[in-house]
């Protein structure tokens, strides 16, 4: 195999590439053995040893010579790359066949752009935040876990009182200031949970301590900003009845409700350790993330590099295709997300997603550029204990199982895991 190598503008390479044609022919015969397995042709049972002849008068050696060259150029272009060491950054582009015997043919290769750091990135060093956690922060997330987890009984004694995260079906007109009924206004059988804040301010408030079948006059003003615009700073009367009445009921954090939370057997005070934890994580994952856009704008002040269309393309899709599984997951069609922004897919690429994109594959560069200069390694025995990190916080046997066979070396557990601990040992040497 003969290769020329030229390096193109915009990171392109170009190959010319060509093979001589004994090796060439032995893909004419890969060709023909691919159509002799596939074939259904008359007075012959599919698969069987079907004669040469008979295939050539069957498929014409015009498409047998088609078959040839794809296979031909595909073998080329792998051996060319390993040859001249390229990462592609995507699909090649075949520019010509320059000739079919011997076979010749020009790619063009886009590849990683060249990435230069000014050595003053040794100098950046930026400063580390603290994270701390209240106890009041512990107690509200232990508020919101009861919260999510209610459960509702309805109520059928009249003098029991309506309180705060209690459900309740109501009928309710308004009117305005003369008595005449707003239409739009009117609801039936409407379910409310109080203080879920749905309804315009001041409504709930008004329902608190009321009882079963309680029928109520509010005066309420809608605020100015009301997002309909015809009932802003509007003064209004309503008439509300109360039909039904369900008592919100907590739950207690007993080690029972405890282990379907978190598969662990635990007391509240080991579980509010954990929680504590919990929240402390979060906390520094989202602080690591401003650090990081922080470092980022420091190291493009002293990099240069140049990012080309189809590398930056590829990435846009990468990342809008992260955003449609989010919306899908919402429950929503992408196309009415869409629709609802009044933004074609491409129009939404480019206002939306574009800036995320080019932010993230400077991100990748810079720091793939910075891994291979200061050699970050990641030892067996750290990765041991990120591991056993991630595993204390399940207790099921079948779980912990699984969970350790995935996390064992050459696995893709193992090393995105690896090369995260990598990317975050090579960032905290810019933070004190």
């Amino acid at each position: 195999m003969k290769i020329e190598k030229k390096i193109l503008p915009k990171s392109i390479v170009e190959l010319v590439v060509e093979e001589k044609k004994e090796i060439i022919a032995k893909f004419r015969i890969e060709a023909l053995n691919y159509l002799r397995k596939n074939a259904e042709i008359k007075w012959f049972r599919k698969g069987s040893n079907i004669p040469d002849n008979i295939i050539i008068k069957h498929y014409s050696e015009e498409y047998i010579n088609q078959i040839t060259i794809e296979k031909a150029i595909d073998f080329m272009y792998r051996e060319a790359i390993k040859k001249e060491k390229i990462l592609p950054t995507a699909e090649a582009e075949i520019k010509e066949i320059i000739s079919e015997i011997p076979l010749k043919i020009k790619i063009h290769i886009e590849i990683f752009p060249k990435v230069e750091i000014s050595k003053k990135y040794k100098d950046i060093k930026l400063k580390k935040k603290k994270v701390k956690v209240e106890d009041k922060e512990v107690e509200n997330t232990l508020k919101e876990i009861q919260t999510k987890f209610i459960k509702y009984e309805e109520v059928t004694n009249k003098k029991i009182t309506i309180k705060l995260s209690d459900k309740i079906t109501i009928d309710t007109d308004g009117y305005d200031m003369k008595w005449k009924l707003l239409k739009t206004t009117s609801m039936k059988d409407y379910p409310i949970i109080l203080w879920s804040w749905v309804l315009v301010p001041g409504f709930e408030d008004w329902l608190i301590w009321s009882k079963l079948w309680d029928e109520k006059e509010l005066d309420i003003t809608f605020p100015k900003d009301y997002h309909n615009t015809s009932f802003a700073w509007k003064k209004t009367k309503f008439k509300i009845k109360i039909k039904k009445f369900e008592k919100s009921i907590k739950p207690e954090f007993t080690k029972e409700f405890i282990k379907q939370l978190r598969w662990k057997d635990l007391d509240l005070k080991w579980f509010k350790s954990l929680i504590k934890e919990e929240i402390k994580e979060t906390k520094e994952a989202n602080i690591r993330l401003e650090e990081e856009h922080k470092l980022i704008e420091e190291l493009l002040k002293i990099t240069k590099i140049e990012i080309w269309d189809k590398l930056l393309k590829n990435k846009i899709e990468n990342v809008y295709n992260e955003i449609k599984e989010n919306i899908q997951k919402d429950g929503m069609k992408v196309s009415d997300y869409l629709e609802s922004l009044k933004l074609s897919e491409e129009d939404y690429k480019d206002k939306h997603v574009k800036n995320t994109a080019l932010k993230r594959l400077q991100w990748e560069l810079i720091f793939h550029k910075l891994m291979e200069i200061e050699k970050v390694e990641v030892k067996d025995n750290e990765l041991n204990i990120e591991i056993e990190k991630i595993l204390w916080k399940f207790e099921s046997k079948d779980v912990l199982k699984r969970l350790k066979e995935l996390y064992v070396p050459w696995t893709k557990y193992f090393e995105e895991l690896k090369q995260r601990m990598a990317y975050r040992k090579l960032i905290d040497t810019f933070f004190e």
